[in-house]
Parts: structure tokens; sequence; C-alpha cells
């Protein structure tokens, strides 16, 4: 049987996920010139439901099914994707096979107007898609008037010059993935604004069994981003969260340690559970678990169950 040689990577067809596949292709065309890498364009749910907040459609893998629906069938080989959209449970048959190393993880304030999160007032309109970044944002300043904002991020710019809003919050590595950085007003540290888990990071999912596409996957991996992610991802699992409930981590490789700082929230930020757990590297998995428990213990429980029943 002659061996496989074409390889077909699918995406979803925003300009960030293009960037992101496209980043993917030629880091693999670099290293295998021998084969031919195809980008696939994919349409998602969360793609063509934009009038409504993420955190009401209530629909795990938004982002992602028709991607792994294809995988499952062998029409493309990998698909590419913001790890943040990745649920923490793959459909059986798939796998992360791959985390490339994370770009900035933090988020940013974006404004036509100079402002920045202190200068932000009741009198402004900031725009989030994201219950986790409002909630904090609410922890920080209650009387921050916050509106739910959907689309693309150059479609959410777009929107804010013609006057949604007056700033808003979104991911750094998005906008600096897009060249669109002179919006960026501030850049907000991650103890200030902790990050949504694997923010930053892309992936590249794959069928388990497809054993051809294994050198390729060695040659995207970034071993440290990728236990950072697995801490973060395994705290997220464990609170059992998603796009419905405020909850945001961020993890730190330090030699052998691993330290991760995690959050839940009520969305008004009014109860705002925050700690932080040192593991090792090598027990990434089980670090994240730990900090959620204690997370958990303090909490972070009642807020789930509170959240739950206003679903």
């Amino acid at each position: 049987m002659k061996a496989k040689t074409h390889i077909n990577i699918g995406t979803r067809g925003s300009k960030l996920a293009l960037f992101q596949a496209n980043t993917v292709k030629d880091m693999l065309s670099h290293s295998f010139p021998e084969y031919s890498f195809e980008i696939k364009i994919i349409s998602t749910k969360g793609d063509r439901i934009v009038d409504q907040p993420l955190s009401q459609i209530g629909d795990k893998g938004l982002f992602t099914r028709e991607l792994e629906e294809q995988l499952l069938s062998g029409e493309i080989d990998m698909a590419v994707h913001s790890l943040k959209d990745l649920p923490t449970e793959l459909p059986k048959g798939l796998t992360v096979g791959a985390i490339l190393e994370r770009a900035d993880p933090r988020d940013v304030v974006v404004s036509s107007n100079h402002l920045t999160l202190n200068s932000l007032t009741r009198s402004h309109t900031v725009a989030t898609s994201s219950l986790r970044r409002k909630a904090a944002l609410l922890n920080l300043n209650p009387e921050l008037h916050i509106v739910d904002i959907r689309g693309n991020i150059d479609t959410r710019i777009r929107k804010m010059q013609e006057g949604y809003c007056d700033a808003i919050v979104m991911a750094a590595a998005g906008v600096e993935r897009l060249g669109l950085t002179h919006f960026i007003t501030e850049y907000l540290d991650r103890e200030t604004l902790i990050p949504a888990p694997g923010q930053g990071a892309i992936a590249v999912e794959t069928a388990s069994a497809h054993a051809a596409v294994a050198p390729f996957l060695a040659k995207l991996n970034h071993p440290n981003t990728a236990l950072e992610v697995q801490a973060e991802r395994s705290f997220l699992n464990r609170l059992q969260g998603g796009c419905q409930v405020p909850i945001g981590c961020f993890a730190r490789i330090m030699g052998n340690s691993l330290q991760l700082t995690g959050f839940i929230a009520t969305v008004t930020g009014e109860l705002f559970i925050r700690e932080s757990y040192t593991g090792t590297s090598a027990q990434a998995w089980e670090t994240g678990i730990h900090l959620a428990e204690i997370i958990l213990h303090k909490g972070g429980q009642q807020i789930l169950e509170n959240l739950r029943s206003n679903i």
C-alpha cells in the first residue's frame, strides 16, 4: 500500500483560525518537505450562531464538533483549535496530539479612546464575550457597565469603532496574531485578570488510531506548554466548567515545580474564590485537580450549585 503523502488540516474559517492553521501548516511544510499539506475550512455551530451570548447557547464543542466529526470519518488528518475552545473531555477516538508553544496568555483592553482598566467608569460601556472576564472585571470594579459582544476579533473591533462600546476586553494572543496591536491600550497582568485555561495556546487534535501523524505531532509539541495547560485543563475539568461558569486559571513551570492559580466566581463577581497551589511538573494533571478541590471546599461547590440552578 502506498504511503500517505497528503495531509488535510481542518480549521474554522475566521481570520484567527486560518492564521493558526497556517502556522501549523508552515511548521510542518518546513520540517517535512516531502509531504503536501492542505487547509480545509469547516464551519461550526459557534460560527453560525452569532446573535446569542455563548453562555446562553449552552453547548459543549460549539467551535469543535464539526471538525471532530471529520477527524473521525477520516476526511481530515488533524484539526487546529484555540485550546480554550476545546472541551476537556473529547469524543471517543480523538486525542490532543500536540500543543504549540503558547503565545501571550494575558487579556488586553482594546479601545479607540486610549482607555485603560483604571480609567473605565460607570459612564463607559465595556464589551466581552466571556463570563470569566465579566465576573473578574466586576470583582475589580462593581460599577462597570458590561455588555456582551460576539463575532470574530476584527468584527468586534469594528463594532467598537461604530459606537457599540468604549472598550473591549479580549485575549492578547488573538489580537497580536491578527496584527491589531495598535488597538491595545493595556495588557492586564495575569494576577489582575486570570486568563482562561489554555488561553494563548494552539492545539492539534487527531484521531487516536491515526499513527501516521505521530512524527508531525512530535515536531509541533512544546513540552512545557503542554504540561502547563494540562494542569489548567484538569482544574477546569474537575470544576466541570465551560462558557456558562466564570472560571480562570494559569500555570507556571519553575524548574520541576508547577504553580497554579485559579478562581471561580458568581457572574456578578460578588463572590470570588481565588487560590494557588504548587505541585510538580511531573504531576500536572493532579496539581489541577488538587487546586480545584481546595476551591470547591472554600465555597466553590456552592457557587457551582447556584449557577447550575439558574441555567
